[in-house]
């Protein structure tokens, strides 16, 4: 921030704003010495522009652009260093009144009441990226040059939108072109959509002009001076007026009705025009109001032509530049109409209960012209700067080539500062519900509203000299105004809020001592029936044991009722069954083992009957040794089985 606010105190105090606030004050005298002067040069002109941290200021009297490296204005002193001069090859005939900078960046258009010329800009090389690699003057080609017609219309370009199958000229599918909205005199907006990216530029018939709903008599003025498209979907478009009045409208698609139908029902390929909701009127305080009763029809009749600016940092802002100073226009209510649009409601009615909802956010921020009396000093240039070690800011020239910066939010400014409370529930409100009946919404927006300020107090510039002070009744003028403003926006509304914050505190100590009663009420309920639930819970462990004593006196009692049946019951069927299968699974284990005890006992015979002193003359081969121990180990292991299942039948039996 310390950064930023030193740039912005050097440019105003900048060599180079020295030379043409001289400039300008020689060639005043001259005027006034040859009795020629006139109020040409007191037009609303935007005769600068930023291009990546240069500030590039049109000289009209030289046919060049004077360069300012605002980087440098953090590190150096206030001189002459780093400025560069880019004439002209071949220098405009008519009288620049803006520049426009192309969003590539690499052209510049010099646009006057009589002509169009398009400059190319320097290449930039060097240390330092300066154009030409530092030189101080360099030459800029021209490009383009043309001559405008006798009617002065404005136009503005919106964002892509894709087009429909068939639509005009376009017969492709999946076509996207820039609708260009071209704004006349009388009012009458009409639209043209244009093809810009592909090789062979197409350029779609002029539909219009577009229907304005709802109706109004005068067709919403006959002055209007500018008009701008703001980048959302659908586009909203912002005409002005030279009287002041901004009317914010929403373009939506065309239908079928019969007024349209009816001229071109011959027309079978015709077009549906799309319609402007007029969503809000704005007014903006061109000239101060003061108190005196006198001047306020005289101010009332003083109109100027607006030059609308749309803001790169917050798509929901722009600006607007006049001979009596700028204004900043915040459109708050633009993510709800986004929300409400892509709901797919189709009631256009209710666009103006939202619009009645919330007002857009309008703050004078320069005020040239603070009394009926003096002359305007007419706005010469207004350029917004995004950089990230410059910050954004916006910078104002006056005719006088007096520089002003002022820093911007990158965000709308809030009506009214956050406030510490919370929102009101439902539920609360049914103990005082008669009191609280004027309070709609929450509390917080209820306050905020009460806070939201109309008006503001802006920077005054006057545009007479600087040595001749104003007179006293001026002074008193501008201070009683000042007065009024801080009376009524700021304290005013804040002995309001005390007011309904001193209110609602009495309502929510009322409601405390209510809830603190219901609290002890609570207590008491629920040391009640605490008690309540170990009494159930003894008498619930009592009722248990005494139903697990009947549960065993029925169940001796069927035990002793099943002994003394005459008749078996199934499962001792059974069981019986069961017995029998085991004692002839007995009787033939028993046989088996008696054979295997008389098969034992012979071959213990035959082996003593084998041993002999003397040697046998039997021998046998290692293959019949190997099949006899395989024989014994099988007869081996089958009679360890038999002995085991024997003894599980002998322990079976037992049990």
């Amino acid at each position: 921030m310390a950064a930023g606010e030193h740039w912005q105190s050097s440019l105003s105090e900048h060599a180079l704003f020295s030379r043409l606030k001289e400039r300008t004050r020689e060639v005043e005298e001259l005027r006034e010495e040859g009795e020629r002067r006139t109020r040409k040069d007191k037009q609303l002109r935007n005769l600068l522009c930023v291009l990546d941290g240069d500030l590039l200021v049109w000289d009209s009297e030289e046919c060049a652009f004077l360069t300012v490296r605002l980087r440098s204005l953090s590190v150096e002193s206030t001189g002459s260093s780093g400025e560069q001069k880019l004439l002209c090859t071949n220098p405009p005939l008519f009288e620049v009144n803006e520049v426009l900078l192309s969003p590539t960046q690499h052209h510049v258009a010099l646009v006057g009441s009589k002509g169009v010329m398009v400059l190319e800009i320097p290449k930039r090389w060097g240390k330092k990226s300066e154009f030409e690699g530092g030189e101080k003057t360099v030459n800029c080609r021209r490009s383009y040059k043309a001559s405008l017609g006798e009617t002065a219309v404005a136009c503005d370009f919106g964002p892509l939108t894709p087009l429909p199958k068939g639509f005009g000229q376009y017969n492709k599918e999946d076509t996207v072109a820039y609708p260009l909205y071209i704004l006349y005199e009388t009012g009458e907006t009409y639209l043209m959509y244009i093809d810009l990216q592909k090789s062979n530029i197409k350029v779609g018939k002029l539909l219009g002009p577009l229907p304005m709903y709802p109706a109004a008599e005068d067709n919403y003025g006959y002055d209007a001076c500018a008009v701008l498209c703001l980048a959302c979907v659908p586009n909203i478009i912002v005409i002005a007026t030279e009287s002041g009045l901004l009317y914010h409208c929403v373009v939506l698609e065309g239908e079928d009705d019969d007024e349209q139908t009816s001229n071109k029902s011959w027309n079978s390929s015709c077009d549906l025009i799309p319609s402007l909701y007029v969503f809000e009127c704005v007014e903006l305080e061109l000239a101060l109001k003061l108190a005196t009763e006198e001047e306020e029809s005289m101010e009332l009749d003083f109109s100027c032509p607006i030059k609308l600016h749309r803001d790169p940092i917050c798509p929901s802002r722009y600006h607007c530049t006049h001979v009596a100073g700028v204004h900043s226009v915040g459109l708050a209510w633009f993510n709800k109409l986004e929300k409400f649009l892509g709901s797919g409601e189709e009631d256009k009615d209710s666009l103006q209960e939202l619009a009645a909802e919330q007002k857009c956010l309008v703050e004078h921020i320069l005020c040239t012209k603070p009394l009926r009396c003096r002359l305007p000093s007419p706005i010469q240039g207004f350029w917004i700067i995004s950089d990230l070690s410059l910050g954004t800011s916006m910078i104002c020239i006056t005719c006088d080539f007096e520089c002003i910066a002022r820093p911007l939010l990158t965000t709308i400014r809030p009506p009214s500062p956050p406030l510490l409370c919370f929102k009101i529930d439902k539920s609360s409100t049914e103990i005082i519900p008669h009191v609280l009946e004027d309070v709609k919404g929450p509390f917080e927006e209820h306050i905020r509203g009460i806070l939201r300020r109309n008006s503001a107090n802006p920077l005054l510039l006057n545009s007479s000299s600087k040595d001749s002070s104003p007179p006293p009744e001026e002074c008193l003028q501008l201070l009683s105004r000042a007065t009024q403003v801080f009376r009524e926006e700021y304290l005013l509304k804040q002995d309001l809020a005390k007011e309904e914050i001193q209110r609602r505190v009495k309502l929510l100590i009322v409601q405390k001592e209510k809830q603190l009663e219901d609290l002890q009420y609570c207590k008491e309920e629920r040391k009640s029936l605490t008690e309540m639930a170990e009494r159930l819970a003894e008498k619930f462990e009592e009722a248990k044991e005494k139903q697990e004593d009947l549960i065993n006196r029925l169940k001796r009692i069927l035990r002793c009722f099943n002994t003394q049946l005459p008749v078996l019951s199934e499962s001792e069927r059974d069981m019986k069954k069961e017995l029998h299968a085991t004692q002839e699974q007995l009787q033939q284990l028993g046989n088996a083992i008696n054979q295997v005890n008389r098969k034992m006992s012979y071959q213990e015979k035959q082996m003593e009957k084998g041993k002999s002193p003397r040697k046998s003359s039997l021998t046998l081969s290692d293959y019949q040794k190997k099949n006899i121990k395989v024989v014994l180990k099988e007869h081996g292991e089958n009679i360890q089985e038999m002995v085991k299942q024997i003894n599980n039948v002998r322990n079976h039996v037992n049990f």
